[in-house]
């Protein structure tokens, strides 16, 4: 009997967390293939990362549930880092355990991180005007998928007028003031507007039991998150290489940037360029390349590590090809500390009945942070004219109607955009 009903629950709540999955559990090797296939076709910056992944395991696999999602989501606002790798991490960790969250950053990471230490090593000036058309096909096959993903995660997350309300509001203050102190403040917001508005729609909202997880390794990884910031500058204080003063500079840059993404270039820029390691053309070349690969930004650290050995004779392509892994490890591996340490205590907060309240107007602002960021930058930075306007529209129906998968429109924007940009 209690098979049954166990087989029922999967069937009716397929999001649910472990209950949505294949028998057997999912491999390690599945889920590297699948943030692979990610990492391959994910263009469009941090959000657009997260509408893909979106697509990919709540509607399409109904591995999560939305609102298991979107909690992910809401932790990995709060806690520094790039937020979209870490929710690739976080997806990871909940279908695979901490080798699961190896393989989902191994997956998604490797594909731009490879091309980027390429080219770093290369020092390849690329010339952006002559693939002008892909890049604009591809920002509007993004726009797309976001819209997409902000529709179908507004529909399940902001049910109700006053979680609307939250939304709508959120997206207001992101689009007049669009700042990190700003973003934290709408967060913050949002769940005291859920603890004022929102206790009697988290009464009714029934969550399934996280799966119980070691507090021991979320503790041990707390633990050298910390250790690592407060001991590799004096590491690097006895270091005549200059190793840890590299590994410390990228390490520091991942872990304190609130917002991601492109936040993390002032960052980089004082670690590489103000002591001299990398002169300002060479940082800006690989930023230019970092914009015409997908997955996320961050693997432009792979790119400055190959470039700290281009054009020293003394050196080759093997040094060059392990300085760029060292850069590339040390500016993720604290958002990679932060998800082992945090998500087993989240797992329980957040089904405590004030704190599910409280996540629900979080939830209610994430969506308004996303339709804050699809109008600027993504929106504006990729919409021109009405044939922009068209495309978009056309992407969006295909994702709606379930016509292609997203990787094989991604194949089309790009290869219409270049055709486009010959004619």
């Amino acid at each position: 009997m209690s098979n049954q009903t166990s087989t029922d629950t999967a069937k009716t709540d397929p999001g649910a967390a472990h209950g949505g999955l294949p028998a057997g559990g999912v491999s390690l090797w599945q889920i590297f293939l699948i943030f692979l296939r990610l990492g391959l076709t994910s263009f469009g910056g941090p959000v657009a990362h997260i509408s893909y992944f979106r697509e990919e395991f709540v509607r399409r696999r109904q591995w999560l549930s939305d609102a298991h999602y979107a909690d992910l989501v809401a932790l990995c606002q709060f806690a520094p880092g790039p937020a979209s790798s870490q929710v690739g991490m976080g997806i990871g960790m909940a279908l695979g355990g901490v080798r699961g969250s190896l393989m989902a950053w191994l997956g998604f990471t490797m594909p731009s991180a490879i091309v980027l230490a390429i080219l770093g090593m290369a020092f390849v000036h690329i010339d952006l005007a002559a693939i002008e058309g892909v890049i604009r096909g591809l920002k509007l096959v993004a726009v797309g998928v976001v819209a997409h993903a902000l529709v179908g995660m507004a529909r399940t997350l902001c049910p109700d007028i006053p979680r609307a309300s939250l939304a709508i509001l959120a997206a207001c203050i992101m689009i007049v003031s669009d700042t990190v102190l700003a973003q934290f403040g709408v967060i913050i917001g949002g769940m005291m507007g859920g603890f004022v508005l929102l206790r009697q729609a988290a009464a009714g909202d029934t969550q399934d039991m996280p799966t119980p997880r070691s507090t021991k390794g979320a503790l041990i990884a707390l633990g050298l998150f910390f250790g690592l910031l407060a001991g590799l500058p004096i590491a690097a204080q006895f270091d005549q290489s200059g190793l840890f003063d590299v590994i410390d500079g990228f390490y520091r840059s991942g872990a304190l940037v609130f917002g991601g993404g492109h936040v993390v270039l002032p960052l980089l820029q004082s670690a590489v360029v103000d002591p001299g390691w990398v002169d300002q053309e060479a940082f800006l070349a690989g930023y230019g390349a970092t914009q015409a690969v997908p997955g996320p930004i961050f693997t432009f650290a792979a790119y400055l590590g190959a470039v700290l050995h281009t054009g020293t004779a003394s050196t080759g392509w093997l040094i060059s090809s392990a300085t760029a892994l060292v850069t590339l490890i040390a500016i993720f591996l604290p958002a990679w500390l932060l998800v082992i340490g945090l998500l087993p205590f989240w797992d329980r907060v957040r089904h405590v009945a004030a704190m599910r309240a409280g996540l629900l107007g979080v939830n209610a602002a994430v969506v308004g942070l996303l339709a804050a960021v699809l109008y600027d930058p993504i929106w504006t930075g990729a919409i021109h004219d009405v044939v922009d306007v068209i495309c978009v529209v056309a992407a969006f129906a295909v994702l709606q109607w379930r016509l292609m998968p997203v990787w094989a429109l991604v194949g089309i924007g790009a290869v219409g955009g270049y055709l486009a940009g010959l004619v």
